[in-house]
């Protein structure tokens, strides 16, 4: 289980360790609460009495429901991060397809063990909360710049097919040049050497990745029409990969 990872340095006293140990028994609490409330129903009130304290003690860890759902994206983010790292670092450094596979089983395998977690990552937004920017975009974008990575690497090392899609044929749609400014401020950002062309399919590639988990941890395809998930989710791993001009 991930530890919360909020730019915070480790606690040397022993006030500031048991301070840390409370405000991570609340963010324990909050787990729980939220597989069997939701997110929306989160209540701090009901986090203090399952603690054992008044609710007034609570808020001096915690200031409101809105820092504990913040506490609770950086905590789920950071699990979800070192799940993907841990993965994709299993795979040989040049087996580029395997490493894309293998994040995408990391992510797949971490939000069918943690539904409601993966509900408040990229479920619909908490009425009345905004995640705070400057907290949580670092957490958030681990997974997306993991990928990033290994196609970039693989465009490096020359093993990124970058010719067209082959589902896509001879003539795959050019990059539209409105684009181009979006695509560039994301490679300045991420230090990436890869093409427009194939920054935009790894857009495509990454979008598609995560609507393929959703749609089967929100239950959207349908009770009952697809009985072999794993053996789909494998198939679209492998046509993604594609896509991505892994090879």
């Amino acid at each position: 289980m991930s530890a919360i990872n909020d730019s915070t340095p480790a606690p040397r006293t022993p006030r500031e360790r048991a301070r840390a140990q409370t405000t991570a028994d609340i963010v324990r609490l909050g787990r729980e609460h939220l597989a069997v409330h939701g997110a929306a129903a989160l209540s701090l009130r009901a986090v203090a009495r399952d603690l054992g304290v008044v609710s007034s003690a609570v808020y001096r860890y915690v200031q409101n429901r809105d820092e504990l759902l913040t506490l609770l994206l950086i905590d789920a983010y950071g699990e979800l991060g070192d799940e993907v790292d841990d993965a994709v670092a299993r795979v040989a450094e040049t087996d580029y397809a395997g490493r894309f596979q293998a994040l995408g089983r990391a992510v797949r395998d971490w939000a069918v063990r943690e539904p409601a977690r993966y509900a408040l990552l990229f479920g619909s937004p908490v009425p009345g909360y905004r995640a705070p920017a400057e907290r949580t975009t670092g957490p958030g974008t681990r997974v997306i710049r993991s990928l990033t990575a290994i196609v970039d690497a693989a465009w490096r090392a020359g093993a990124l097919r970058s010719g067209p899609v082959p589902a896509a044929g001879a003539h795959a749609p050019a990059v539209p040049p409105l684009l181009a400014g979006d695509l560039a401020a994301i490679r300045e950002e991420l230090g990436l050497a890869i093409p427009d062309g194939l920054l935009a399919r790894g857009a495509l590639v990454w979008t598609s990745l995560f609507g393929a988990i959703s749609f089967e941890i929100f239950g959207q395809y349908g009770e009952g029409t697809f009985v072999a998930k794993d053996a789909l989710f494998e198939h679209h791993l492998q046509v993604l990969a594609g896509i991505a001009g892994l090879e």
